[in-house]
């Protein structure tokens, strides 16, 4: 029993001083934002939830198929990338 709650509370304070995933630079713990109209692969690829490589290289190649994104929204015309995509990274994308 005691070794059952000892556990327990090693794994909540476990948990409770991980620090939570999010877009940030790890060198300096500041949020990142991403300039989806200015972004290479590599950034987009690094800081967008849901972006890998390929999806990164098709932002990189619509936008430089029909210009520059107007809104965070028209994202989502990118083939791959849907509304829960957007969603899960607007407060780091930027225009």
């Amino acid at each position: 029993m005691l070794k059952t709650l000892l556990s327990t509370l090693v794994l909540a304070v476990t948990l409770l001083a991980s620090p939570a995933v999010s877009a940030q630079d790890g060198a300096q713990g500041t949020p990142v934002e991403v300039n989806i109209n200015t972004a290479e692969v590599e950034e987009l690829d690094k800081y967008l939830e849901g972006i890998g490589k390929a999806k990164a290289q098709a932002i990189v190649d619509f936008r430089n198929e029909n210009g520059a994104f107007d809104t965070i929204d028209s994202l989502s015309g990118v083939k791959g990338i849907g509304n829960a995509i957007v969603e899960k990274n607007r407060d780091r994308i930027t225009l």
